[in-house]
């Protein structure tokens, strides 16, 4: 069985992160960038998947000659091989254009499965596996907390709040996950040297058959206006207790509409 598992690299959530005045953008260059935590329980569940089933994982990715970081952690944990679109015209791309750029590299590669995280930590919208099976016409299966592959036929668990839905769907198929579906491995010493010898195939969007002028800041369907600093924080407020604490405390609360 051959999957594809997509990883996106992200500024570290728990880490500050700052806007580019100049475009508006994320300032990836000043941010410790990392792998979308999501995307590591897509990859642990496919590494998983190709354990039960044979066959490879291919890891890919779309960004800067920096997110080599993120691919070698994904080969360290074990996929198989990877392929990274890079392309100075990408930048500032929003998800449309990317779904665009994804699915021409998936075009070129042959996949039983494609697994990916639910969102990304950087924009949280979402939207990525829908628009992928729009793309590729292929069915979704999304928000899984269990996955199984039988007889060419994916089945999972969508995780919801009162419990969970049963679906499935032929393959090919994509899935995305939630951080409930599994706990990632940790990459072990060996991992991580055997990692340096896997095959990583970089690819531009001529490569891939994309037109550089659909995609990019420029051309995005979307745009941000204008963005501001998180404001600092203000002074609280005293309550000193003579008697009637207890009701300047529920009257403070009412106020602010919390109660």
């Amino acid at each position: 069985m051959n999957i594809v598992v997509l990883v996106k690299q992200v500024p570290d959530s728990g880490s500050e992160r700052k806007m580019d005045p100049a475009d508006n953008t994320v300032d990836r260059a000043a941010a410790d960038n990392v792998v979308n935590e999501i995307d590591e329980y897509a990859i642990e569940e496919a590494l998983q998947v190709r354990d039960r089933e044979g066959g490879e994982v291919t890891v890919l990715t779309v960004g800067p000659d920096g997110a080599t970081d993120a691919i070698r952690k994904a080969l360290s944990m074990g996929a198989d091989k990877a392929v990274h679109v890079s392309d100075d015209a990408i930048k500032g791309s929003d998800a449309v254009q990317i779904s665009a750029v994804l699915a021409g590299a998936l075009q070129q590669l042959e996949y039983d499965l494609i697994i990916c995280g639910a969102e990304a930590t950087d924009s949280q919208m979402s939207v990525m596996p829908a628009l992928l099976a729009e793309r590729l016409g292929l069915p979704q299966l999304s928000g899984a907390r269990k996955l199984t592959v039988e007889g060419g036929v994916a089945k999972i668990e969508r995780q919801t709040d009162g419990g969970y839905w049963a679906v499935e769907a032929p393959l090919p198929a994509i899935v995305s996950t939630w951080d409930t579906i599994n706990e990632p491995r940790y990459p072990s010493f060996k991992g991580i040297m055997a990692a340096k010898k896997k095959p990583v195939e970089t690819k531009t969007l001529a490569d891939i058959g994309v037109d550089a002028s659909a995609v990019g800041l420029a051309n995005a369907t979307t745009q941000v206006l204008d963005f501001a600093g998180r404001p600092p924080k203000g002074e609280g407020v005293k309550v000193t207790d003579e008697g009637d604490g207890a009701q300047q405390f529920v009257d403070y609360l009412a106020s602010q509409k919390i109660v």
